[in-house]
């Protein structure tokens, strides 16, 4: 087994590794694969850390290193870095292999001067990698209230003192978000792999219609396209045959929704979520 720097022969079998590997995992279907493929035309993509592990002329496994920063409590921008996707092929996990190729490009970051890490997962494969909770060393994610302690939103200082009791919130790279901002170019993309059947999981995340806000666990819930295929972004009651079901603005689904809740604060509640959602992003 080696680990080495990808080659350019290697970027599709990558890409098909990291979509057999996140495949239904975190969601039905995956992005990970075409934010890799996007990732190694951007600015903060380190090509250093671009690695892949090998066995037998075989890739089974891949990660990947980003540029990023956190914004320190007196306005500025605090260089930082974070990972992944990390990959390892479905016949080849729970066997270590995810934590040796993690824990070599751990290394291989400390030598090229990384000060400081964080990233989105789960504490108890990362804490085998160093990794602890980032509120424990007052960096914030962007998307949870200050005070809590995120149990998914991990750090690790690569430098002693690097961070030097700074404190500052954190934002993934816009990287990490293309397939939602492009979503047309990631259904051109994801054509060109053989087709695979979407599907809720147990263990994925909360899925949520991207109109209305509700809640995504059925297949019954969604929405179809114009072929008759299901949608997994939109429910049944904003999308059906490929077309929303509401010609409305955002603030007037808001009015709809706030309608079945009982109290103003829940209306509130949905006036900071519903930008988030795809129909209403600017």
């Amino acid at each position: 087994m080696i680990i080495r720097l990808e080659q350019i022969k290697d970027e599709r079998e990558v890409e098909n590794l990291t979509r057999e590997a996140f495949w239904n995992v975190y969601r039905p279907g995956c992005t990970e694969h075409y934010v890799l493929n996007q990732y190694r035309t951007n600015p903060d993509f380190i090509p250093e850390l671009n690695l892949v592990m090998e066995e037998d002329n075989k890739i089974i496994g891949h990660v990947m290193f980003s540029k990023a920063k956190i914004m320190l409590d007196d306005g500025t921008a605090f260089p930082s870095w974070t990972f992944g996707p990390i990959s390892i092929h479905p016949d080849y996990k729970r066997k270590g292999c995810g934590l040796k190729l993690l824990q070599y490009a751990i290394e291989k970051a400390k030598e090229m001067g990384i000060g400081l890490l964080q990233m989105e997962g789960n504490i108890e494969f990362y804490k085998h990698a160093g990794f602890a909770l980032a509120s424990k060393i007052k960096i914030h994610y962007h998307a949870e209230p200050r005070e809590s302690e995120v149990p998914y939103f991990l750090a690790q200082e690569l430098i002693p003192g690097y961070w030097d009791n700074r404190e500052g919130t954190y934002c993934p790279p816009k990287g990490y978000f293309v397939a939602d901002e492009n979503p047309e170019a990631f259904e051109a993309y994801e054509a060109t792999f053989p087709q695979k059947e979407k599907a809720f999981q147990e263990g994925q995340l909360p899925q949520f219609c991207q109109s209305c806000g509700m809640p995504l666990t059925r297949i019954e819930d969604c929405g179809t396209n114009a072929d008759g295929s299901t949608n997994f972004d939109y429910c049944q009651y904003c999308y059906k045959d490929g077309k929303f079901l509401q010609d409305c603005t955002m603030d007037e689904m808001i009015e709809h929704c706030a309608q079945f809740m009982t109290k103003e604060e829940y209306k509130q509640m949905m006036q900071g979520f519903f930008p988030m959602l795809k129909r209403w992003k600017k």
